[in-house]
């Protein structure tokens, strides 16, 4: 097995920072007493650091802007980036409070090696807005050791390879307790390597078995099983705004990650959203709702995100943003594409979709609607308005019809048939039509007390319009006009 660690060490104060830019010296209060627990890079470039009291850390910096720590707002987004690491492998564990672990030995081939693999995953969680130290080792907790160490250089299943790099890590990285980590540096010992080195009934005796169990799980000598990580059946995200925003570009900078996020994990389970609800909470105020529906179930962040910027443009906010959720109720199963080895940009099935969502988004949800089909023969009632476009399309492909001929009937249908003037017998428009189809009869809706007797045909103008027409079965057989073709 291979395993690649995540370590986060940022995360307690990127849970509330990540969800935009900021150059502002920022820092944590830890949750327990008035001091700093960590700082970003502006505060720690003017003097901050771990440990400072806040009124000393006010007095260095007059404008520093203090968050305190929430513990369980980490643990969430902990679960959420082990759900959105599913996309990368089946076995994600979590290992709080700050790590990861990543069974990749089935993945590497996958992605292209380990360093392609390697690539993507500290591309994308750059994206999500985390710092972070990748290690890859062979076992589960030495992979954890050398991220924390920040020795992440890859490593081959060498036992030998494995001993050396991890010889080399600080006491520091090793979960100890306090008072194991006081007897150790006591003894003289600084690294695990000092560790191994000593007789292991005396260091079992003087700080317990659980250390020699540790270099034991370490070193591969001893298993090491992980408990998997299962996603949830449903997303559910809120980002905190480092500072109060309305403007659009900042909210899609916050919502761009949390797209990012959904995305991830609806690769994962591979399935889709078809519908989202993004809400911007305000301070004092009711959120403002913006809710996406979708044509067809996607997962793509892009293009989600170019809907939440249509709808945002066109949103007027009562008050500035304080926090953005962002909800997805039901994830869909979401079937793979067959990519055609000539298929060329524009031309995919799927366009329109996007083009229709985007509209959506523009215009609204019921702005826009197709027809759909109904198991009717009458033509005015053969079909409805409805808000899923596909609809048609798709049970024309699933019950295996073939869908009519473009000039069998027409799309524009008059709302009411008009009547039609006749010459000889025969309907005119202005002139004589010429007939040129057979006729379509349809006697239909005698249930329902609005029955029709009808003979339909295919007629032709002169100027080369053509007209859908039909004459009554019953007496006095009259023609009227019903639909016109493009």
């Amino acid at each position: 097995m291979m395993w690649l660690s995540i370590y986060l060490p940022r995360l307690a104060l990127e849970v509330s920072a990540r969800g935009g830019r900021s150059d502002r010296p920022v820092a944590l209060e830890a949750a327990e007493r008035s001091t700093l627990f960590s700082c970003n890079e502006a505060a720690s470039a003017r003097g901050l650091h771990p440990g400072l009291s806040l009124s000393a850390a006010f007095a260095i910096v007059g404008d520093l802007c203090v968050v305190r720590r929430d513990e369980a707002a980490e643990h969430s987004a902990l679960k959420a980036l082990a759900a959105w690491a599913g996309q990368f492998t089946s076995m994600v564990s979590l290992t709080p409070p700050q790590s990861l672990l990543l069974e990749i030995r089935g993945s590497e081939r996958l992605f292209g090696g380990r360093a392609s693999l390697l690539a993507r995953v500290r591309a994308g969680l750059d994206g999500l807005g985390y710092t972070t130290r990748l290690a890859v080792a062979p076992t589960p907790l030495g992979a954890e050791l050398l991220a924390r160490a920040g020795r992440g250089r890859g490593l081959t299943a060498s036992r030998s390879r494995l001993i050396e790099e991890l010889s080399k890590i600080p006491l520091e990285a090793m979960p100890l307790e306090a008072r194991v980590m006081a007897e150790l540096r006591g003894m003289g010992l600084r690294t695990l390597g000092d560790c191994c080195r000593m007789p292991r009934d005396g260091l079992a005796r003087r700080v317990g078995p659980q250390t020699i169990v540790l270099l034991d799980r370490a070193l591969g000598k001893i298993p090491d099983p992980r408990t998997p990580y299962s996603p949830p059946v449903k997303f559910d995200r809120e980002l905190l705004l480092p500072a109060e925003a309305s403007g659009v570009e900042a909210l899609l900078f916050a919502i761009r990650r949390l797209l990012l996020e959904l995305s991830g994990m609806l690769t994962a389970l591979g399935g889709g959203a078809s519908h989202l609800d993004i809400e911007l909470l305000h301070r004092g105020r009711p959120p403002t709702c913006l809710g996406l529906g979708l044509t067809a179930p996607s997962r793509d962040a892009e293009h989600l995100l170019g809907l939440a910027r249509e709808r945002l443009e066109r949103t007027h906010l009562d008050a500035a943003v304080e926090r953005i959720s962002l909800r997805v109720h039901e994830i869909v199963p979401l079937d793979a594409l067959n990519l055609d080895i000539f298929e060329r940009p524009g031309e995919r099935g799927q366009d329109w979709q996007s083009l229709v969502d985007r509209l959506r988004a523009r215009l609204g949800e019921h702005a826009v609607v197709g027809l759909c089909e109904v198991a009717e023969h009458r033509p005015e009632r053969a079909c409805e308005l409805g808000d899923r476009l596909v609809a048609c399309q798709t049970r024309e492909t699933t019950q295996g019809r073939r869908p009519l001929p473009a000039s069998f009937r027409p799309l524009w249908l008059l709302r009411e048939p008009q009547r039609l003037k006749t010459r000889d017998g025969k309907p005119s428009l202005g002139q004589v039509l010429c007939l040129e189809d057979p006729a379509e009869r349809i006697e239909s809706g005698w249930w329902d007390g609005r029955d029709v007797a009808r003979d339909y045909f295919v007629a032709r103008h002169d100027d080369g319009a053509r007209y859908w027409l039909f004459r009554e079965r019953r007496p006095p057989h009259r023609w009227y006009l019903h639909g016109i073709f493009s």
